[in-house]
């Protein structure tokens, strides 16, 4: 994972902890070394544009909130994943999973579970 995506996904955490958030809020949460107060405000401004946070002005004062919850964060992620290094293939992107030992035998019976279930509806 780049440094980058790193970065956006402990921010959306702070945002989904506190709810909403100034950006010097943010910046008490986020661990040494802490990023300049432009940067973090630079960055929190594009999970604005990307469509993840939103904020409400008092004066000129910007108080930032989740607009996407951390389920449909974390599903937009994975595709984003499976289709930028996997050619689009979930059945590669469990492959690699499983042979770098990223998934448990429990896991993958569990998945096997979900997919009977998915094939045979009635038999829930």
């Amino acid at each position: 994972m780049n440094e980058l995506n790193h970065n956006e996904e402990l921010i959306m955490g702070i945002f989904w902890r506190l709810e909403n958030a100034l950006v010097r809020d943010v910046l008490e949460e986020l661990p040494e070394p802490k990023p300049p107060y432009t940067t973090l405000a630079s960055s929190i401004r594009l999970l604005e544009k990307k469509g993840y946070l939103s904020h409400k002005t008092y004066g000129t004062t910007h108080l930032f909130y989740p607009v996407i919850s951390q389920a449909e964060y974390s599903k937009k992620s994975i595709n984003r994943i499976v289709k930028n290094f996997f050619e689009g293939s979930v059945s590669n992107f469990l492959s690699f999973m499983v042979k770098e030992k990223n998934i448990s035998d429990d896991e993958i019976q569990d998945l096997q579970k979900l997919i009977d279930d998915y094939d045979n509806p009635e038999k829930k």
